[in-house]
């Protein structure tokens, strides 16, 4: 008797590329798609009614919805949840600290080989990592450099920064004090060597630890 296909829910708000995942999921020996979600909020609805084994999810669903890492920790926090798998376009250090804190099980960006795609899914059905070779080099790096690298609330703060935020503003998104945002800030610029906000947005963009 054949094992029970890895049943999968592809989440993202752009139909062609759910189109296109599609077509590469279910001609896979062992996988079937069984649901597709446009916004994160979908998802987490889909994913808690049961019947799926991996989630793959995208982080950003325009502007006002959810995102992809809100999304991710809403499912892994419920028991017996499927696995989420990202599948992105961004390798940022914000976001891939954000997806993996959030509880994904792995990490994968759009320009994937099928068949990488396809290793990916099996991996996190089986319930262990999957993370894109790239992926895993930049959390290497982290960990090899503990002390220069961001913490995940130092990118959160330069992030929105980064968005064109006052630090009141951050302040108000983050649920921090207005002295707090400025220690972060000091923190930042010294791990980058910088000394202003400006400066440091080029810097952290320049290494790719935020997006712009």
């Amino acid at each position: 008797m054949s094992p029970s296909p890895v049943r999968l829910l592809l989440a993202d708000d752009h139909p062609v590329v759910r189109a296109g995942l599609r077509a590469v999921l279910d001609t896979e020996p062992g996988m079937r798609v069984v649901q597709e979600a446009a916004t994160a909020e979908r998802a987490v609805e889909l994913a808690a009614a049961g019947g799926i084994d991996v989630v793959l999810m995208d982080l950003q669903f325009g502007p006002g919805r959810m995102h992809g890492s809100e999304a991710t920790a809403a499912i892994a926090a419920r028991p017996d949840a499927p696995r989420v798998l990202v599948l992105t376009t961004y390798d940022t250090d914000a976001d891939i600290l954000a997806a993996v804190e959030s509880g994904a099980a792995g990490y994968l960006l759009k320009d994937a080989p099928p068949e990488e795609l396809a290793a990916a899914v099996r991996t996190a059905a089986a319930g262990r990592s999957a993370l894109a070779p790239a992926v895993a080099h930049r959390l290497m790096d982290r960990m090899r450099t503990p002390a220069e690298a961001l913490t995940k609330r130092e990118l959160e703060v330069l992030q929105l920064v980064g968005d064109g935020l006052s630090n009141q503003q951050v302040s108000k998104a983050l649920f921090l004090s207005q002295a707090t945002v400025k220690s972060h800030l000091v923190h930042i610029y010294a791990k980058l060597g910088v000394d202003s906000r400006t400066s440091a947005v080029a810097a952290a963009t320049a290494r790719r630890l935020i997006r712009r």
